[in-house]
């Protein structure tokens, strides 16, 4: 346990910061979920704004987010 003022302050920023960051993530891994089950374009729209969401709270890395959409993308157009 920390014993330090401000270490004791870190903490409870770090623990506030942390249900924020599980809520994006779950919300991002519902969503992507949704969309592979049942691709529409509601859903796809759907996990594209949880996906904008993670990578601007710094949850998923751009590349990572970019290449997500890239496969969400391809449940809907035909494959040739």
């Amino acid at each position: 346990m920390p014993i330090l003022a401000n270490a004791k302050k870190a903490l409870r920023a770090s623990k506030r910061k942390q249900v924020i960051n599980n809520r994006t993530r779950s919300r991002l891994r519902t969503m992507i979920d949704a969309c592979r089950t049942s691709p529409t374009m509601v859903s796809l729209g759907n996990a594209y704004s949880s996906i904008d969401i993670a990578i601007k709270n710094h949850i998923i890395h751009d590349n990572k987010g970019a290449r997500l959409k890239r496969q969400l993308s391809r449940l809907l157009t035909p494959q040739a």
